[in-house]
């Protein structure tokens, strides 16, 4: 990372936290007080069309406080990481001429991390070797190869999903190359304090709160047309990419629009998964030193929340 980009990453603000933890509330009073602008952390809010499955913040939402990286990309395509780190560090530098704080909000604990400490260098990847593991998960299943995953590597495996086969791949081909786990790799790229953002908080509210507003949202998604969204989705020419149709929500409905699976029981995977994947993101916050873990009891206020964060960030700025 260049000395500019570290210039502009620690005059920027960080907020965290596990999906339905409050994040779009407290971002939007913490923008204002703060007189910042937003850029987004969410690694399913840059594909347009999928708006309700992803919270995207509304119209009222985005003409409060602006709001970047959103809406930046087709659901056919493949957004990578690299991409990501590029245009948030143009869009903060925009933000920083016009006088303004960049405020990142978001749940992807992917790009946290990579913008945090840059995209670290690992292997090349091995073609043969990629397509022998290719072949062991349709042959033996996700469940097997991220068991082992977890024998050489189980910080990786405890932050990677089941299906995310690409990078659960990613991660054993790196230790069988290198000799080294690829969260070793990866925590050895941590800046140097001095070059660190000087305010990186995560949302920590109690797990029992946590689960009964996931449980709540997937309700409410669904009653604004979740699924007739998800219809929409793969209606589109060219159809969703292999990431926007593993997107959250939307990948256990396609079963259901495809005639092999019920509405009932599809919601209740999206409530489950959704409560595996805020434990997931748990796990990303709390390995990356850099943040600060803000407990909550779940009866503050958006206001009283920012407030800490204000106090907190000034307090080490």
């Amino acid at each position: 990372m260049t000395s500019l980009e570290t210039e502009i990453l620690r005059a920027s603000w960080f907020l965290a936290g596990p999906t339905a933890s409050g994040k779009s509330d407290v971002s939007l009073c913490l923008a204002e007080r703060l007189n910042a602008e937003i850029i987004s952390l969410d690694s399913m809010a840059v594909y347009r069309g999928m708006d309700i499955g992803t919270a995207k913040p509304g119209m009222a939402e985005r003409g409060r406080v602006r709001h970047h990286l959103i809406d930046v990309a087709e659901p056919h395509q493949e957004f990578s990481v690299a991409e990501f780190v590029r245009m948030a560090v143009l869009a903060a530098e925009a933000i920083l001429t016009r006088s303004r704080i960049p405020l990142f909000v978001g749940g992807t604990g992917l790009y946290l991390r990579s913008l945090l400490r840059g995209i670290c260098e690992s292997p090349a990847s091995d073609r043969e070797l990629r397509q022998s593991l290719e072949q062991d998960a349709r042959e033996k299943g996700n469940v097997w190869l991220l068991a082992q995953l977890r024998t050489i590597d189980p910080a990786s495996a405890d932050r990677l999903h089941i299906n995310d086969i690409r990078r659960v791949i990613r991660a054993i081909e790196v230790y069988r190359m290198a000799g080294k786990p690829l969260s070793e790799i990866q925590q050895q790229c941590v800046r140097p304090p001095a070059d660190q953002p000087r305010a990186v908080v995560w949302l920590a509210p109690p797990r029992d709160w946590l689960y009964r507003r996931i449980n709540l949202r997937v309700e409410q998604m669904m009653a604004s047309g979740l699924l007739e969204e998800t219809r929409q989705l793969l209606q589109r020419d060219p159809p969703p990419g292999r990431t926007a149709r593993q997107a959250l929500g939307y990948r256990e409905l396609i079963p259901v629009l495809e005639g092999r699976e019920s509405l009932a029981e599809a919601v209740r995977q999206i409530q489950t998964a959704t409560r595996q994947f805020a434990k997931r993101q748990h796990t990303w916050f709390r390995n990356l030193s850099e943040c600060t873990a803000l407990p909550l009891t779940g009866s503050e206020s958006p206001q009283q929340i920012a407030s800490r964060i204000l106090v907190h960030g000034r307090s080490v700025g």
